[in-house]
């Protein structure tokens, strides 16, 4: 009799140990899943090809005054393209404001959208924004053939679209200035580009 109770106690310690170790390898696989995002911004390959001159675009601010995008405007600009009612937008705004005081020097940063002006206006009011270029512009979107949102294009101080894709964290931000420090369209071609291991 003590035998089997011992047996089963046993027996219980070893599924508890068990459960005890699932737990923790499935706590440590979310924590990898949260980790592991895509490599780089997500490159959509309609819309004005990497490398290419983008349109020149003179358009009213919400914020005052005029903003030009594109050919002579001298120095290099990040069109990031939001919406009000995008959650993803808004988590990423902080970090719009950092890479604005980060690369204050040569980049300037205008926020992008289309729809209803009183509905931007609230927003740019809510979320602190009345220092930036804000232009609300269904052609803009158009021209570059933006589909889903937040996006990104990135142009140098000539007009050159030299990265662009969909946008869902630093890292992918990251991505796109290191594409165009490397002049490369993206992470991915550059990694294509490179001899095979």
């Amino acid at each position: 009799m003590k035998l089997i109770i011992f047996i089963l106690t046993v027996i219980v310690l070893l599924l508890v140990a068990l459960s005890l170790c699932l737990l923790a390898l499935g706590r440590q696989v979310g924590i990898l899943f949260e980790r592991i995002s895509p490599m780089g911004a997500l490159v959509n390959d309609s819309g004005p090809a990497v490398g290419q001159r983008t349109p020149a675009f003179s358009l009213p601010s919400l914020t005052g005054g005029t903003t030009v995008i594109g050919p002579g405007t001298k120095r290099s600009t990040m069109v990031f393209f939001l919406s009000p009612t995008c959650p993803v937008c808004k988590k990423l705004l902080p970090i719009v404001h950092s890479i604005r005081k980060a690369e204050d020097s040569w980049l300037d940063v205008v926020l992008a959208s289309d729809g209803e002006t009183a509905q931007h206006e609230r927003f740019i009011e809510r979320a602190g924004l009345g220092s930036y270029p804000y232009v609300v512009s269904a052609e803009l979107g158009i021209a570059y053939r933006v589909a889903r949102l937040p996006y990104a294009v990135l142009l140098d101080q000539d007009g050159m679209i030299r990265a662009k894709g969909l946008i869902n964290s630093r890292e992918q931000f990251d991505s796109l200035f290191n594409a165009f420090e490397m002049k490369f369209g993206s992470i991915q071609s550059y990694l294509d580009a490179q001899p095979a291991a």
